[in-house]
């Protein structure tokens, strides 16, 4: 008969014996779900309805401070006004913009490094992002908008999704694929909920997050854009980011007028870039806490004009849609936001050019429209299809997501005709600003920053493969005065292929080749040569931690097969030695795995070779 322990008479023991049982079974469904792939999916599920409910909160609060700094009235949009009290322009942006610079000064000091956003995360990290320095940045974005800055708060929006997501995937110790994977679905959650398009903000996070179409990532990455979007819509947040209502009449020639207004967006979007740049140089010369104030206060001069320069662009964008504007006041509206985005970003102040860049896309379309209306007036029955055009365009030269805004522009008008005009113009602006630009904002300002990246293709793990996991641990070592005589008898020709020379303390002093060592032409010198005479490539050697791209410049600058690995730069002890070939086979394998765990399978697996 089978033997069972007595039940514990206690409560207190039951309930002891009850929690370890609970402890163990969740500590096993940790460990289980990084080899789940259907729970890893539906897990997608609730977190981007908390995502959808976090952009929420996030965004009634930066309306309600809009409200009251502005004086607006409840349930309208800072860019859509026509006219706001003259002092609250000239007091809030600078007023605001001022403590904004002093809490950052305050927090630069005592944490300097920049935060990692997703798109970095995915392509150096793995995945990996800090909460702290996430909400941090959400915070800074908040205040940013409530100051009036002219940008977005997707930035907040999508850091926030994103750190959620990285900190379960950190939690339950995803591997590194899929946390890369979480990182899109929060960012893909995100962009859903705040523009009610869960197309748009799936494929955002293909298109920028991700930097491929992965079948692997497909339903997490989807689930997640559904649930934001539902919660949304649910709570009866945001309206769709603009209505049409007109019937669209594309003709073949339209589709020309399309093209053209995708090539002048191309233009306008380098401009953008470039802008942003020019301001930051201009600004830099002010000290960190007052360049947030300066700004503002440029911003305040510019809304004078028209306050819409001021914000993100929702509710400007429906106002444009349904009213027609002079060819000259458009381009005045439009040059007057292109200097406040890159006023606002260049005085440090925080926020993203999703909505900004939307904007400007449909005022440069509104421009482009009244100056061919002028030359044929039977095109004003298409001017709203090329403000969409140039919306799209504009916004997918500066974002980099050409997919995703041709889907917004899907969503808003259920109209496929102007949505293959669009195709068109974002087509055009996508390919002139790679050909002649070469960078959307997100890595133009990687570009700035220095940081070695051109999108979010994961390139952090050649980071991982570091020289200490590659290299051979026996290295034969010789002292640098043993007689070549000598040395010819302990290792005769085909013994070994090189030996490393090190002094007395064990320092290492260079590389000495064997077959110089039994080379016939030194047969008669060789009583009065030692190893050292002939040791090369002292200054070249590689440390443990070093990573496989040092590795590879390392080998190219000093011009040989072998290098040793030394302990660390004081003691100079060789520990080991890697050869070239085998790290460029080793960069080839894991470049291949890479490639094929994007396609969503595996091309090959990765398995240890001997180091020769």
């Amino acid at each position: 008969m089978r033997f069972r322990p007595p039940i514990p008479a206690s409560l207190a023991q039951r309930l002891h014996i009850i929690s370890r049982i609970l402890f163990y079974r969740y500590a096993a469904f940790r460990r289980a779900l990084r080899s789940w792939e259907a729970g890893v999916i539906i897990l997608c599920a609730p977190l981007g309805a908390l995502v959808g409910l976090v952009v929420y909160v996030i965004r009634e609060a930066v309306y309600t401070l809009h409200d009251i700094n502005f004086g607006l009235a409840p349930g309208s949009y800072l860019s859509a006004q026509t006219s706001i009290d003259i002092w609250r322009l000239a007091l809030v942006p600078a007023g605001v913009g001022l403590i904004f610079g002093v809490l950052a000064y305050f927090i630069r000091k005592n944490r300097s490094a920049d935060i990692t956003d997703p798109v970095e995360a995915n392509a150096l990290f793995g995945g990996r992002m800090s909460m702290p320095d996430s909400i941090r940045l959400t915070v800074a974005t908040m205040l940013s908008n409530a100051a009036g800055a002219s940008v977005g708060m997707e930035a907040g929006y999508t850091q926030m999704g994103a750190a959620i997501y990285s900190w379960v995937a950190q939690y339950f110790r995803l591997r590194r694929d899929d946390a890369r994977i979480f990182v899109t679905a929060g960012t893909a959650s995100a962009i859903a909920a705040a523009f009610n398009a869960p197309l748009a903000g799936a494929f955002y996070g293909f298109e920028l997050i991700l930097g491929s179409y992965a079948p692997r990532a497909l339903a997490p990455v989807a689930i997640a854009a559904l649930a934001g979007a539902l919660v949304v819509r649910i709570l009866g947040g945001e309206a769709p980011l603009f209505a049409v209502d007109t019937e669209f009449h594309i003709t073949p020639f339209t589709y020309l007028l399309f093209a053209i207004v995708g090539i002048g967006a191309a233009g306008f979007s380098i401009l953008t870039m470039r802008a942003v740049t020019w301001a930051d140089w201009a600004l830099r010369w002010l000290p960190i806490w007052a360049r947030p104030a300066v700004g503002g206060a440029l911003l305040s001069v510019l809304a004078i004009g028209s306050p819409q320069v001021l914000g993100s662009g929702h509710g400007a964008i429906q106002y444009q849609i349904e009213h027609s504007r002079t060819f000259l006041l458009v381009a005045a509206l439009l040059l007057g936001k292109l200097a406040a985005s890159a006023i606002s970003l260049g005085a440090g102040l925080r926020g993203g050019m999703f909505s900004s860049s939307l904007f400007l896309g449909i005022l440069l379309g509104a421009v482009m429209a009244e100056a061919m209306i002028f030359i044929v007036p039977d095109l004003e029955t298409q001017r709203i299809a090329l403000m969409l055009a140039g919306m799209g365009a504009v916004a997918a030269a500066i974002i980099g997501a050409p997919v995703t805004m041709v889907l917004l522009v899907l969503e808003g008008t259920g109209s496929f005709p102007v949505t293959m005009g669009v195709l068109v113009a974002v087509v055009m602006a996508s390919t002139v600003t790679r050909l002649t630009f070469g960078y959307s904002f997100s890595t133009w300002r990687f570009h700035l920053r220095g940081v070695p990246i051109t999108g979010a293709h994961d390139v952090g793990w050649i980071a991982d493969l570091t020289v200490g996991r590659m290299m051979r641990a026996d290295p034969f070592t010789v002292p640098v005065g043993m007689p070549l005589l000598k040395l010819r008898d302990m290792l005769p020709l085909g013994a070994a292929t090189r030996v490393f020379a090190v002094d007395e303390t064990g320092r290492y002093c260079g590389i000495v080749d064997m077959a110089v060592v039994h080379d016939p032409d030194l047969t008669d010198a060789a009583a009065g040569l030692v190893a050292g005479d002939l040791a090369k490539g002292r200054g070249y050697y590689l440390l443990r931690n070093e990573n496989l791209r040092i590795a590879l410049n390392r080998f190219e600058a000093a011009e040989v097969e072998t290098l040793p690995v030394l302990d660390n730069v004081e003691n100079l002890h060789v520990v080991g030695y890697l050869t070239e070939a085998y790290a460029l086979r080793r960069y080839t394998q894991e470049l291949e795995r890479q490639r094929g765990t994007e396609l969503g399978q595996e091309v090959f697996p990765l398995v240890p070779t001997k180091n020769v």
